[in-house]
């Protein structure tokens, strides 16, 4: 009998101390609910399967007007200002590039398609994988933001020159334009579009005509397989 009480004693402080450390998970811990949030993008970098699974970018053109950027105009290049990207307009200014079709630079795969905070509008970062001997790679990403729409979805494989999204104001923030950038490495963060350094931003002007992997006068559409 003693055995017993022993026994349904401990049981007893067994379940107890579930209660009380149950009390406090749903106190302090994580909620169901907030376990199932997404992951901040800060937080996420491409795996080394991502990487080697990437399209193979032999090619990069400009994402706006034709493949040399024709009918368009950089109103705020790499750096100005602490600026990490391009500002590519229509050579109308204002609002007249409104709506226009952006396009993917190089052959890739979409890594994040959203509104990443204020001042951002809608937003597509794609990765692509460089060839072995190119000394910026393996991985680099270009991004598209201050977009009207988005027409890709995340994991989605594209070529350079399909449409990717069109031209926006951020939601009313700016003068319609595409803020451009090329970023270095595999981090998935959509980041900030100003600093005293360049992070890992590289100029994206310079980047496509060491990249264009075509002549000059070559304006051609894309390949099948990049």
């Amino acid at each position: 009998m003693q055995t017993l009480v022993r026994i349904m004693r401990v049981l007893l402080t067994l379940a107890l101390t579930a209660v009380v450390i149950g009390v406090i998970w749903l106190r302090f811990g994580i909620s169901p609910s907030s376990a199932l949030t997404p992951l901040d993008p800060a937080f996420v970098r491409l795996t080394p399967l991502e990487v080697a699974t990437l399209p193979l970018a032999t090619r990069f053109d400009m994402p706006m007007g034709s493949e040399h950027g024709a009918l368009t105009y950089n109103a705020r290049p790499f750096r100005i200002s602490r600026h990490l990207g391009d500002d590519l307009n229509g050579i109308g200014g204002g609002n007249s590039d409104l709506g226009a079709s952006v396009y993917a630079s190089g052959a890739g795969r979409v890594v994040y398609a959203g509104i990443p905070g204020p001042g951002w509008g809608k937003m597509i970062l794609i990765a692509h994988r460089l060839p072995d001997h190119d000394e910026l790679g393996p991985v680099i990403q270009t991004m598209y933001a201050h977009l009207q729409s988005i027409r890709v979805e995340v994991g989605q494989l594209v070529q350079r020159g399909d449409e990717i999204g069109t031209v926006g104001t951020a939601e009313g923030a700016y003068l319609a334009h595409l803020h451009f950038e090329v970023r270095l490495g595999p981090y998935v963060n959509p980041g900030q579009g100003y600093a005293d350094t360049p992070l890992n931003r590289v100029a994206p002007e310079q980047f496509i005509r060491a990249h264009r992997g075509a002549e000059a006068d070559i304006l051609n559409p894309p390949p099948e397989k990049d």
